[in-house]
């Protein structure tokens, strides 16, 4: 049964931004969601989490100082969980339509107030199967570091393969054909990709 963890607030055809329903239960950095727009599912990989006020003048405050463990900060002050969100950023990687798998961007950006779901090990070996979303992610223009959102994406993709290790080994080469002229990139990302 897939995860639902939230739901899309804001969106564009390369990205979308999603209000987790729990606070601090983000996905992990780099791993693979998905949402849809209609009969299409659209894949993407976590680049960015934060949890915030809901309100930008509001900024929150410590106030542990007289608590023996954190969850009493939350125990004492119920409304916090109201106060605070926590939303992800995710890259879209490519898309599911009735007509098959594809590792490149979709014809329409997800729908705002679409829920979105972690995906399990076999739709992550499905569509990691052909490194063709690779180009993507190399060439992305995120706030978080490209080359390690690539590493912890292979890393975790490995997971969801019998052969973790071909898997990676796999993908070395595919970067050493996307970025053969960067070798300070490649060398960045192989570094990075080892379990």
């Amino acid at each position: 049964m897939p995860n639902r963890i939230g739901e899309v607030i804001e969106a564009s055809t390369g990205e979308f931004l999603a209000q987790c329903y729990e606070l601090e239960e983000a996905p992990p950095f780099g791993s693979l969601v998905k949402t849809r727009d209609g009969a299409t599912e659209v894949y993407a990989v976590v680049y960015n989490a934060e949890t915030a006020s809901i309100d930008p003048e509001r900024k929150p405050l410590a106030r542990g100082k007289d608590e023996a463990e954190e969850a009493d900060i939350f125990r004492h002050n119920p409304q916090l969980a109201k106060l605070l969100r926590t939303n992800f950023s995710a890259l879209v990687l490519g898309h599911r339509a009735e007509d098959g798998l594809y590792h490149r961007l979709p014809p329409r950006p997800a729908r705002i107030h679409s829920f979105v779901y972690t995906c399990d090990a076999e739709e992550v070996r499905q569509f990691t199967r052909s490194l063709d979303f690779l180009a993507l992610l190399v060439n992305a223009r995120v706030p978080a570091s490209v080359e390690e959102l690539v590493a912890a994406c292979l890393r975790q993709a490995s997971e969801a393969h019998d052969d973790g290790r071909a898997f990676l080994v796999g993908a070395g080469k595919e970067l050493s054909l996307l970025l053969g002229g960067q070798l300070n990139r490649l060398d960045a990302i192989l570094r990075r990709i080892r379990p």
